[in-house]
């Protein structure tokens, strides 16, 4: 790869889609002793997170689809 002159280059099409790279998609660039390191930041919300507390809620699961739905 060649740095363009703006400072860009381009990440190989497998190396992206390996990695879940699109646009957008925001990364760090670590120095290190050896060269750089190149990281895909995280959105901060683990799969968890997203679900914590679904269970404790007293509806039953039709009422809930019907909320979704907006019914």
């Amino acid at each position: 790869m060649k740095i363009m002159e703006r400072g860009q280059i381009t990440i190989p099409k497998k190396i992206r889609d390996t990695y879940g790279l699109k646009p957008s998609t925001e990364v760090d660039v670590i120095p290190l002793e050896e060269g750089i390191l190149i990281v895909k930041k995280s959105s901060g919300k683990s799969p968890f997170h997203e679900v914590y507390g679904v269970l404790n809620n007293p509806r039953d699961s039709d009422g809930l689809i019907e909320e979704i739905r907006g019914r």
